[in-house]
């Protein structure tokens, strides 16, 4: 076995030992193929108010634009599918992956170990971190790192995991033994997902537009949520997993094994009278730690009462 084969071995073992679900590795290079799908995205608008997405699109095409003389993304994936879900007669519904500690400082801690690992015990290497907050096209690098496909709901699907995973990237200069891209798509003739969105927020297969998204409208949004989407909220106060959750593949998830994204113990005790009567302090005290942290309080009331009101 080449030393390049022999790396590539050994940061998967570690990838796997610090809890993270997969692992693959792909070469860096420009993603030539996707330039012209995310510029007519953008073209549309259907990008809204995030407008951190118009912003360094060389720089998300191209990954040794981020750092200089990369060669290689270790793309990583981890689970965070709950052992325990919120089940309280009407009360306003959290997306999953916001039950516990917020996965951008999870990930990121994991992935510095992972980095040091390769520094102190393989090789020198530089680079660089990324999960969600870089411009990074993550899902189209999972795919190149043989990690899954592109389902029509534009989430990343494993057949392993399903969808309710994060992803995390070290990019860094160091040549790797690559995994072949994902080359097959098993959504086949199912639309579940598609239907399935009360505010039709997909423009087409793989395509959503996200001022329509539940998502986007209870967290991104910096105005009121217009009043026509009101009624199709389906009690979702911070985010949606309603395209998740019909999916055919996520009806036999995996509870994840990370400990850090197990819920404040009061969270999924909150009866509906909980929630109408949640104050700052009980809000700072549950939420401390979660990427809910991310909407803020008064947001966070605002689309707990936009979920009573209908």
């Amino acid at each position: 076995m080449s030393a390049v084969q022999t790396f590539s071995s050994q940061i998967k073992t570690k990838a796997h030992e610090l809890g993270f679900s997969a692992c693959g590795i792909a070469p860096v290079r420009k993603l030539a193929e996707e330039e012209a799908r995310y510029h007519a995205y953008l073209n549309e608008q259907y990008h809204g108010e995030m407008s951190y997405l118009v912003r360094n699109i060389d720089k998300r095409l191209d990954p040794a634009q981020l750092v200089e003389g990369a060669k290689s993304v270790v793309v990583v994936l981890l689970n965070y599918f709950p052992e325990q879900l919120q089940t309280g007669s009407g009360v306003p519904l959290i997306a999953k992956y916001a039950y516990g500690k917020d996965y951008h400082v999870v990930i990121k801690e994991k992935l510095k170990t992972l980095f040091e690992y390769i520094q102190n015990e393989l090789t020198p290497v530089k680079g660089r971190i990324f999960t969600d907050s870089a411009p990074v096209l993550e899902r189209a690098w999972a795919v190149q790192a043989g990690l899954g496909w592109i389902g029509k709901n534009g989430l990343l699907l494993n057949r392993e995991l399903g969808s309710f995973f994060f992803i995390g990237e070290l990019i860094i200069d160091l040549e790797l033994d690559y995994d072949q891209p994902y080359q097959k798509e098993h959504c086949a003739s199912c639309t579940q997902c598609l239907s399935a969105c009360p505010t039709q927020a997909f423009a087409k297969p793989y395509v959503l537009d996200a001022r329509k998204c539940i998502s986007y409208l209870t967290i991104e949004l910096k105005g009121d949520i217009p009043d026509h989407f009101k009624s199709k909220l389906m009690r979702r106060a911070f985010g949606c997993d309603i395209c998740q959750d019909v999916c055919p593949w996520n009806q036999r998830p995996k509870i994840t094994k990370e400990e850090a994204f197990k819920p404040h113990p009061d969270f999924l005790k909150m009866s509906r009278a909980d929630w109408e009567a949640l104050s700052e302090t009980q809000f700072n005290n549950i939420f401390q730690q979660s990427a809910v942290q991310r909407a803020g309080f008064e947001k966070l009331k605002r689309n707990v009462f936009n979920t009573f009101d209908k």
